[in-house]
C-alpha cells in the first residue's frame, strides 16, 4: 500500500468510526458531504475556490518552483472581496463584512484529499474544515456560513488530516480581513496603507525546488526551512511612504517562531491579535509571533527622510526547542540539513521610504469596545478544562491522547451556551516507582488532579535524578482552539526557566486569540465561550509536523 493509500485507508476508517461514535452528527457519512448549495441560504458573497498544482517563479532566478495552491473566482458579492497577491503562490486575500453570509464552493483537484480550515472565524462544525470533510480529487464541498467575526486578521489553509503540514507547506494558505462598523468609525490607514505580512519559512534543493524533509526527529521538532519569504517572496522589501501603514503579519510557518523587532531596537505597536482590534495600542520592545498567530501592526514611517531603510528582524531567543538541540545551534550546527536554526537572529523583510507626504494618520489613543472576560464569567472556576501537552518518544499527545475522530473524553464534551476556563500546562510523564496505580484512580475520578500529581512526581523525580527526564523534550507549543476564540486570563511562570526572559515582554495577551504560545514550564489559563454552534471542535497544536502526528483532539459542544 503506498504513503498516499495508507493515508486515504485511515482517513476513511477514521470517519465511518465517528460516524458510528456520534450517530447525531452523522454529517460525514458517504453520500453526505455537502455537495450543493442549500436553497434556503442566501448568500451576499458566493466564491468559487479550487486546490491545484501550480509553477510559480518564487526565486529570481531559474526554474519556477511547483506548489500547490488555492486559486477563487468571485461569483457574487463586492468587487473587493477578492484581493490577489501579485505573482505569489499564496492564495487570495479574502475581504469580509461582518454579518455577510458566505458560500464557497471548494474544488479540489489535487491527486490528494484536501479541505479548507477557516483559521479564526467562528462557523459551524459543517463549514470549519474538519479533517472528516476531506474531498478527494475531483469532488466538491459547500460551505455556508455568516460571518460573525469582529474586525481583525484571520487565515485559511488546508486542514486533512497527516497532510495538514505538508500542503500549508507546499502552499495552501491565505489571509482572511474582517471589518465591522466599529472599526470603520476609527480613521485607521486603508487602501494602499494597509498592507499583509505573511511570513514563511521554506527549503528550496535542486531546480528550485521546495525540500519538505520526512526525518522523524525533524518532524518532532517540526519543519524549518533555511529561506524566509514575505507574501511569497524571498528577501521581501517595501516601498513605503512616509506615512503610518496597518500591516497584517501572519506567522504561517508550520513550527517556526518569530520574535519581530526592529533592527535599530525602536518599540513596535500592535492594534490587534488574533480576534481582532485591542481595546487601545499596545508597545512592545518585540512582538512574539507563534504558528498561526496574527498581529496588526501599526508602523509609522512619517519624519522618515526618503531613501531611508528600516529592517524588520525576528530578534534571537531561546528556550523554545530541546536542550540538545539548542546545544547543537550554539556548535554552529544550526544549518544541517538546510535548517536555519529556531531563535538564532535573522531579517524578515526591509521597509524603503521612497516619497514624502505632508499628512500621516495619527494613532488613536482607543481603538473598539471589549468586553473582558473573569473568572465570574466561567461556570468551572474550581475544575478547569485540561490541557496536558506531552511529548513521549515519537508521540506528541494531548491529554495523553493522540487523536481520534471517534473519541472524547467525558471532560472534553461541552454544553453549549457555556463559558469555560481551560488550563493549558505541560504534562510529562511520571518517573517510574510507587503511586502509580493510585494515581491512575485518582485521574479517572478527577482528570485535573490526577494529572497535576503526574505532573508533581514527575518533577521531583527530576529533581532527585530519578525516572525519565521528559526535560530533553521541552518545546514550546503554540495552541490552537477552533470555534469561537477565547481571552486569556494568566500565564503561570513560577516554573519556567532563565531562558524565558528572552521572550517574555512579546506576549499581547489582552485580546481576542484563538492560538496561544505555551512555552515549557509555563501554564496559560484562558477562559473560552461555547457558543452558537453544537458539533465537533478541534483543539491541537499549531507546530502543523505536531498536528499530523497526533497532537489533536477535539471538543464534542452538546
Amino acid at each position: 500500500m503506498t504513503l498516499l493509500n495508507r493515508r486515504r485507508f485511515i482517513q476513511q476508517s477514521a470517519v465511518s468510526a465517528a460516524i458510528a461514535s456520534f450517530p447525531s452528527l452523522l454529517l460525514a457519512k458517504k453520500g453526505s458531504i455537502k455537495t450543493a448549495a442549500t436553497p434556503g441560504f442566501k448568500a451576499d458573497v458566493e466564491i468559487e475556490f479550487t486546490a491545484h498544482t501550480a509553477q510559480i517563479a518564487i526565486l529570481a532566478a531559474g526554474p519556477a518552483t511547483q506548489v500547490q495552491k488555492y486559486s477563487a473566482r468571485l461569483i457574487k458579492g463586492p468587487q473587493q472581496t477578492l484581493q490577489q497577491i501579485a505573482d505569489s503562490f499564496l492564495g487570495p486575500v479574502l475581504n469580509f463584512q461582518q454579518g455577510q453570509k458566505v458560500r464557497v464552493f471548494f474544488k479540489n483537484t489535487l491527486n490528494q484529499p484536501s479541505i479548507i480550515h477557516w483559521h479564526g472565524l467562528h462557523v459551524p462544525q459543517r463549514s470549519d474544515g474538519h479533517p472528516m470533510y476531506s474531498i478527494e480529487h475531483g469532488e466538491q464541498f459547500v460551505y455556508e456560513f455568516e460571518v460573525m467575526n469582529r474586525a481583525g486578521s484571520s487565515f485559511y489553509h488546508s486542514h486533512s488530516h497527516n497532510l495538514t503540514a505538508e500542503q500549508v507547506y507546499r502552499g495552501l494558505a491565505g489571509l482572511i480581513i474582517v471589518t465591522d462598523s466599529d472599526e470603520q468609525k476609527l480613521d485607521l490607514p486603508s487602501g494602499e496603507f494597509d498592507m499583509p505580512l505573511v511570513i514563511q519559512d521554506r527549503s528550496f534543493g535542486d531546480n528550485n525546488q521546495l525540500q519538505y524533509v520526512r526525518m522523524m526527529h525533524q518532524r518532532m521538532e517540526g519543519f524549518l526551512g533555511d529561506s524566509i519569504l514575505v507574501n511569497g517572496k524571498l528577501n521581501a522589501e517595501f516601498n513605503v511612504k512616509s506615512s503610518a501603514y496597518r500591516f497584517r503579519a501572519l506567522n504561517g510557518s508550520n513550527s517556526r517562531i518569530y520574535k519581530l523587532g526592529w533592527e535599530d531596537g525602536t518599540p513596535l505597536t500592535a492594534i490587534g491579535t488574533d480576534g481582532g482590534l485591542l481595546p487601545k495600542p499596545e508597545t512592545r520592545p518585540y512582538i512574539m509571533l507563534a504558528p498561526g498567530e496574527r498581529v496588526d501592526l501599526w508602523l509609522d514611517f512619517s519624519g522618515r527622510a526618503v531613501g531611508s531603510k528600516l529592517v524588520m528582524n525576528s530578534l534571537p531567543f531561546a528556550g523554545t526547542q530541546p536542550k540538545m538541540t539548542e546545544r547543537m545551534n550554539g556548535k554552529g550546527m544550526g544549518m544541517m540539513h538546510k535548517r536555519l536554526a529556531q531563535g538564532v537572529e535573522f531579517a524578515v523583510a526591509t521597509f524603503k521610504v521612497t516619497e514624502k507626504v505632508s499628512d500621516s494618520i495619527k494613532l488613536p489613543e482607543v481603538l473598539v469596545p471589549f468586553q473582558r472576560l473573569s473568572q465570574t464569567d466561567v461556570d468551572n472556576a474550581d475544575k478547569p478544562i485540561p490541557i496536558g501537552i506531552s511529548m513521549k518518544p515519537m508521540r506528541p499527545l494531548l491529554n495523553r491522547k493522540s487523536f481520534a475522530m471517534d473519541k472524547v473524553l467525558e471532560f472534553e464534551r461541552v454544553a453549549l451556551g457555556t463559558i469555560k476556563k481551560i488550563r493549558i500546562f505541560h504534562d510529562h510523564e511520571m518517573p517510574a516507582g510507587g503511586g502509580m496505580k493510585h494515581t491512575a484512580k485518582v485521574e479517572a475520578e478527577n482528570p485535573m488532579r490526577g494529572m497535576r500529581m503526574k505532573r508533581s512526581m514527575d518533577e521531583a523525580g527530576q529533581e532527585h535524578g530519578k525516572g525519565r527526564k521528559m526535560g530533553m523534550m521541552d518545546m514550546a507549543h503554540p495552541i490552537h482552539l477552533h470555534g469561537q476564540q477565547f481571552q486569556v486570563l494568566r500565564r503561570v511562570t513560577s516554573m519556567v526557566k532563565s531562558d524565558y526572559a528572552s521572550v517574555k515582554h512579546g506576549f499581547i495577551d489582552s485580546g481576542w486569540k484563538d492560538t496561544v504560545l505555551v512555552m515549557p514550564g509555563e501554564e496559560v489559563e484562558i477562559i473560552k465561550p461555547f457558543q452558537d454552534y453544537k458539533g465537533l471542535f478541534l483543539y491541537h497544536c499549531h507546530n502543523l509536523e505536531h498536528e499530523d502526528l497526533g497532537m489533536m483532539r477535539q471538543f464534542l459542544v452538546e
